[in-house]
């Protein structure tokens, strides 16, 4: 059987894959603690499954319009107005299946083969093939050493010639909660000001900050920039609806025409019951986000600590998101033992059952990342488990 050549373009996601390996294991009887799923632990606020139990209650099972129900749109331009400060109309807005779905189908609208697309790392396993898979190369950037995986201005005015198209800012980050202040992403935004190239802004962890960080916004910080950025967001992470699948973009009405061409050719519009559930999420009471972060904020702690005292792990602590991501390349290339972080994660799921990602995907091979989305007792045992056996490594 010969398949397309773009399936041998691309490989399968790494973090699906672990979470995949761990459901295998838990099927065979095996108590897994799972410490690589990027989801919350936490069910949907009733309030956001109410609403669906009232959309189906009054039979709103049929198609809606491609890029999203009315209401919807207006629940998105709501959240825009009151979190942002941006005024957005409804032409300017789209709903797809998810997060992914919408960064997928706007890659698929915006970029043409060969264009060039900057990444800074570590970066989400999923963007260079999303990119590929529209014809563009992911260019990607690495900051320098010791600086926290922040990129510094140098570093980008280094990597933006005129063949870049665009550049992704993911902040706070996936895989390592790394998140820029206001005079951080305004330096950027200064050298990124002098290029012609787009801004794609993926926002799907903005509401997951910790203390009094203050999350520098690009449009917040350089309104003038609004005719080439592009604002994507999902309801999966801010109000644990992961598998409600449900995503949106907000940029200028063009792309978002172009957008919705193409998402109608591919899905057509997300599940009507997904939309119901997440108008409410976005326009609705907003108060199990700040307690879902005060939970997700004593645990970033406690790992970091944990993850520090184990001799030879360095772990920066997250401004932002539900991961750490620590350099573990102490306990790298001893003897018969792993040689990468991906190789030490298949080390510790079968040694002893607890799940993590190794970093090749996200552009560390010497780093695994590690979800705190999980109880303090389940991450206290996996981390026991976790010290126990990098112990018997390094020996």
């Amino acid at each position: 059987m010969q398949l397309s050549e773009r399936v041998r373009w691309i490989k399968p996601s790494a973090t699906l894959a672990v979470t995949e390996k761990a459901a295998a294991l838990r099927r065979q009887g095996i108590q897994v603690i799972d410490l690589g799923a990027g989801e919350p632990d936490f069910d949907t606020p009733e309030n956001i499954k109410e609403a669906a139990r009232r959309a189906l209650a009054a039979g709103q099972t049929k198609y809606t319009p491609v890029g999203g129900t009315d209401e919807l749109k207006s629940a998105i331009v709501t959240k825009l107005a009151r979190d942002n400060g941006l005024e957005y109309a409804k032409n300017e807005v789209i709903a797809s299946c998810g997060g992914k779905h919408a960064l997928f189908v706007l890659f698929q609208a915006l970029f043409n083969e060969g264009d060039e697309v900057l990444v800074p790392a570590p970066y989400w396993v999923s963007y260079p093939d999303m990119l590929l898979l529209a014809g563009a190369r992911a260019r990607i950037v690495f900051p320098k050493a010791g600086n926290s995986f922040k990129l510094a201005p140098e570093d980008l005015d280094a990597a933006l010639t005129p063949r870049t198209k665009a550049i992704i800012l993911n902040s706070p980050s996936n895989p390592a909660g790394v998140a820029y202040s206001p005079e951080e992403l305004a330096a950027l935004l200064d050298v990124i000001a002098q290029h012609s190239c787009w801004i794609i802004s993926d926002d799907v962890y903005e509401k997951m900050v910790y203390g009094d960080f203050q999350l520098g916004q690009v449009l917040r910080l350089r309104p003038d920039l609004r005719p080439r950025t592009i604002l994507c967001n999902s309801v999966s992470k801010t109000y644990a609806m992961t598998g409600w699948r449900v995503g949106y973009t907000a940029g200028p009405a063009e792309v978002i025409r172009a957008m919705t061409t193409l998402q109608g050719q591919m899905t057509s519009n997300p599940s009507s019951i997904a939309q119901a559930a997440a108008a409410e999420a976005l326009a609705g009471n907003q108060d199990s986000v700040p307690r879902m972060m005060a939970e997700f904020g004593k645990r970033r702690d406690f790992v970091v600590e944990r993850l520090q005292a184990i001799p030879g792990i360095h772990c920066p602590k997250p401004q932002g998101a539900f991961y750490v991501f620590p350099n573990v390349s102490a306990y790298l290339g001893k003897g018969s033992g792993p040689k990468t972080g991906d190789e030490l994660a298949a080390y510790l799921i079968e040694k002893t059952h607890v799940a993590v990602v190794g970093g090749t995907d996200f552009g560390y091979p010497d780093h695994i990342r590690i979800s705190y989305a999980n109880s303090i007792e389940n991450l206290q045992e996996g981390l026991d488990r976790i010290a126990r056996a990098l112990a018997e490594l390094g020996r």
